[in-house]
């Protein structure tokens, strides 16, 4: 007993502030088992914030030994869909995690009408019948109160009465609603009679047609989270204002268990936009491909761009927990994914804009096979073997015709070192009509074979490249945010805010070996990145790779955020 408690100690000491909290409840006995739960609604795909949540749930319900349950709060028919439950369940098992008991609120709606019934019995909630626009006008300002319904009195047996009827469905849509009734003066403008139940003739996903008037979210969550015995309701920081209405539900709902709120702050990242509406708003007006488009924070965007679950549960780590609001830079996710790759993708070589090379003094119809480590820093990977010819493919960005001073790669009259062969020096520079430079022809020394020892002179510049006749066509697609936070704060409408740089495509090449790469393989491209194939666009034969992230960063992880 001496050793837990001493490990819970040790916990609250060097934890988030949630983490604490759960520390000192089982401590104290205040709980019995820690029950935490990841509440989605099916009306979208997940993106990275959604992330955060899943990680500090599941792993805080790990820690102290409960449980964890995946529940659907699916109470708005006309916005769910199975392909969301489906989408969100694959998600969370990417991630990393699995669930105790797979749950939805709609497992509920009998209970759920059964306490609304027992507020009506008890005085505090009645049917109204004003509009959605009415009660929002009557509902009143941060200043002034608001006023209460003509409908606020009507009897128990009245309200008992109507709640029936619009379960039976005798009125349409928006002609009545179930409220609370609580305080129309409250400084808290969620207490202000909020509205509990509102009539939708809509098939449900789960239930059909079996309902149409549905729970509201506010009503609707705490008592999912009573019913399944949660102890610790963790939500973000929006919710904080809602709180005493979660806590009124539970307490006049007469709720056996008594689950409790706390509130910490969504995540945030620079140039990326979190917000629902606005992702579905790229996608139904096509400014990207899907939901899975690999410039959208969502993780299946994310998957498809080539992140891995690893990075993600790592960066979500180290973000931390906190109470107040803040940016987390987005090079600080970038750093977590290049630690996560750098001892597991092979390096290999790709030439995304090429540029041909003609080595005149290399024997024609010759192929000769180099070697090459597959990671220098993980001699586990082993070797590959690449060819070498007459003719390879190099970058263009690698030849500048009139170089500045410190340029080191190849111009006419120099000499640099292919990555893995030989040196090559430019002799030719060859131009097609309009002046751009095609072809380079070039001569190479056969004594400078990489491996060989070779200290006869030195050079300065080391490029890559890519043997012609054997090179696979490959597509490579390199990504840009698609809003910027100056784009963001500039105040123009948002769709207007789009940086028409967020997508570049380009044909190059990569090495042979690659040909047979699979949907989801990741590389380091020498010089450009790390790369993740395509498993939606690759084909047999030729592969389509999205850069995940470059190879540099001049972000410190050490560095305090804003």
């Amino acid at each position: 007993m001496r050793e837990r408690l001493v490990a819970l100690e040790s916990k609250m000491s060097s934890s988030n502030f949630i983490k604490q909290i759960v520390a000192e409840d089982v401590r104290t006995g205040a709980v019995r088992e820690v029950v935490t739960r990841f509440p989605p609604e099916p009306n979208g795909y997940l993106h990275i914030g959604h992330a955060k949540s899943i990680c500090l749930n599941f792993e805080l319900a790990d820690e102290f030994r409960g449980r964890t349950n995946l529940r659907f709060d699916d109470t708005n028919p006309v916005k769910e869909d199975t392909e969301f439950v489906e989408a969100i369940k694959d998600d969370v098992r990417w991630l990393g995690f699995e669930w105790d008991e797979l749950r939805f609120a709609s497992d509920y709606f009998e209970e759920m009408y059964a306490r609304a019934q027992l507020l009506i019995r008890k005085g505090k909630a009645y049917v109204c019948d004003l509009t959605a626009d009415q009660i929002r006008e009557m509902r009143g300002t941060l200043t002034e109160p608001g006023q209460e319904s003509p409908y606020r009195n009507r009897s128990v047996e009245e309200n008992l009465d109507l709640f029936a009827r619009m379960r039976a469905g005798e009125f349409k849509d928006g002609e009545k609603v179930l409220r609370a009734k609580i305080d129309m003066a409250s400084p808290n403008i969620n207490m202000r009679d909020p509205v509990l139940y509102r009539i939708a003739h809509a098939h449900h996903h789960r239930t059909g047609d079996s309902w149409c008037i549905y729970p509201m979210y506010d009503f609707a969550h705490p008592l999912s989270d009573a019913i399944e015995g949660v102890t610790h309701s963790i939500c973000t920081l929006e919710f904080e204002d809602h709180r005493p209405l979660y806590d009124w539900v539970i307490a006049e709902c007469e709720m056996e268990a008594t689950p409790r709120q706390y509130e910490f702050a969504r995540l945030n990242l620079t140039n990326t936009v979190m917000s629902k509406r606005l992702l579905k708003a790229l996608v139904e007006e096509g400014v990207v491909e899907g939901w899975d488009d690999p410039r959208m924070p969502t993780i299946r965007g994310m998957r498809r761009r080539g992140y891995t679950a690893e990075a993600l549960r790592a960066f979500c780590r180290e973000i931390g927990v906190a109470k107040s609001n803040s940016v987390v830079d987005e090079r600080m996710l970038e750093h977590f994914i290049r630690e996560d790759l750098k001892l597991k993708a092979p390096r290999t070589m790709a030439v995304l804009r090429p540029l041909k090379v003609v080595i005149t003094n290399y024997p024609e119809g010759q192929v000769e096979m180099l070697e090459a480590e597959n990671n220098a820093e993980n001699e586990e990977m082993g070797v590959r073997q690449i060819p070498f010819s007459r003719e390879i493919y190099i970058e263009q960005d690698d030849f500048m015709e009139n170089p500045p001073s410190k340029y080191f790669r190849l111009f006419p009259g120099n000499e640099v070192r292919l990555k893995h062969a030989y040196f090559i020096k430019c002799e030719e520079v060859v131009k097609d009509e309009a002046g751009n430079v095609v072809e380079l022809r070039c001569t190479y020394d056969p004594e400078t074979k990489s491996g060989s020892g070779f200290t006869g002179r030195k050079v300065k510049g080391t490029i890559h490249w890519v043997e012609a006749s054997q090179a696979v066509p490959a597509e490579f697609r390199l990504f840009e945010p698609l809003i910027t936070d100056e784009a963001a704060e500039s105040g123009k409408p948002f769709l207007e805010c789009i940086n028409p740089n967020s997508l570049a495509v380009l044909q190059g090449y990569v090495e042979p070996g690659m040909r047979d790469a699979q949907g989801n393989d990741k590389f380091q491209f020498f010089r450009h990145g790390y790369f993740n194939v395509d498993p939606v666009l690759s084909q047999e034969g030729r592969p389509v790779f999205n850069r995940i992230v470059s190879l540099k960063s001049s972000f410190d992880p050490g560095k305090p955020q804003k």
